[in-house]
């Protein structure tokens, strides 16, 4: 669907993104997602068409489109700050692209009412200023028009960050209904590791002008395929020198764990590292409960699953157990 191979993008002296490969395949929800500043954008931007890269070829559908025009390029485009015209009709908001278009009055009026229907905006709301809508509304104008010109990919840099917490984890879980039912190739840039984790068929991890992993949530998460990607997805146990003597792990590389796969008072299982620890203190998040416990010379996080009976208090003493296939070990880098 979308193949971007051996993008390079400068700007000036400035190397942005380093020979980048990706291959979207159709009908997709495929997430960029690094800190700021690493690419992610950088990389929406070249495939959109508002960056045109010094070497490599962005390829849409096997026809090459690396110096086609953003008009050109039937992607439609849902941007952070949504770039909605705030003076405008809802109505008139959605169907501007139809009108550059020049398709005819009945034509654009039944494009827009029936992609308003899809995205819960109503007769009443289609009348209104864009000004006069919530945030969350904005955003469904925006993906309205976006979708009503009825693009073959559909891209959304950073658009549920101007929203508070609780709408963001609402729209988030409406924008995949959304992709699924209109199967449309969908390219998705974010910062956040667990919307990404959420929403994403497949993810890219950016980190300084390169991918470090390529791979499902699942592969990325629990399988990271560096350093990197260990300690930016999710939260994540450096083990010290002394747990890594014991478990006999290589001294050459760094080791972590997930804070989920350390075991508190389990019963003892042959070939799995115990010691003894002391919680230090606690955080109650209904669901689970994180811990933070003293042990073997460093303080070690774990999630335990919140079962309504037991929960441990500060100063009580406990075993900790890891198991060494949970353990993730990464080449040490030279300074």
């Amino acid at each position: 669907m979308i193949h971007l191979m051996d993008i390079v993008v400068k700007f000036g002296d400035f190397e942005a993104l380093h020979n980048i490969s990706v291959h979207v395949k159709e009908g997709e929800f495929f997430t960029f997602l690094g800190p700021s500043g690493c690419g992610k954008t950088t990389t929406l931007r070249t495939i959109t068409g508002f960056i045109e890269p010094v070497s490599g070829t962005v390829s849409m559908q096997g026809k090459n489109i690396t110096r086609t025009p953003i008009e050109k390029r039937n992607i439609g485009i849902v941007f952070q700050s949504y770039a909605l015209f705030p003076t405008m009709t809802v109505h008139d908001n959605i169907a501007f692209g139809l009108k550059i278009k020049k398709l005819k009055k009945e034509e654009i009026e039944r494009k827009v009412t029936a992609i308003a229907r899809k995205v819960d905006l109503t007769d009443d709301q289609l009348k209104k200023a864009v000004s006069q809508l919530s945030g969350g509304q904005q955003q469904r104008v925006a993906i309205a028009r976006a979708l009503v010109t009825e693009p073959a990919v559909i891209c959304m840099d950073e658009p549920l960050s101007n929203l508070d917490a609780k709408l963001r984890v609402q729209l988030r879980n409406e924008l995949k209904k959304m992709q699924k039912d209109f199967g449309i190739t969908t390219i998705y840039v974010t910062h956040d590791q667990e919307e990404a984790l959420t929403l994403s068929d497949r993810i890219a991890v950016f980190n300084k002008g390169y991918i470090e992993q390529i791979g499902t949530p699942n592969e990325v998460y629990n399988s990271s395929a560096t350093e990197f990607v260990a300690n930016f997805i999710g939260d994540i146990n450096p083990l010290s020198a002394g747990i890594a003597e014991a478990m006999k792990l290589s001294p050459a590389r760094n080791h972590f764990i997930r804070l989920e796969r350390v075991r508190v008072n389990a019963p003892a299982a042959e070939g799995v590292y115990e010691t003894e620890g002391i919680i230090e203190s606690r955080e109650y998040y209904g669901l689970y409960i994180k811990y933070y416990i003293s042990a073997a010379g460093q303080t070690i996080k774990v999630i335990e699953k919140n079962d309504g009976i037991r929960i441990y208090e500060a100063g009580e003493r406990v075993r900790v157990a890891i198991h060494p296939q949970d353990i993730m070990s990464y080449d040490r880098k030279e300074a």
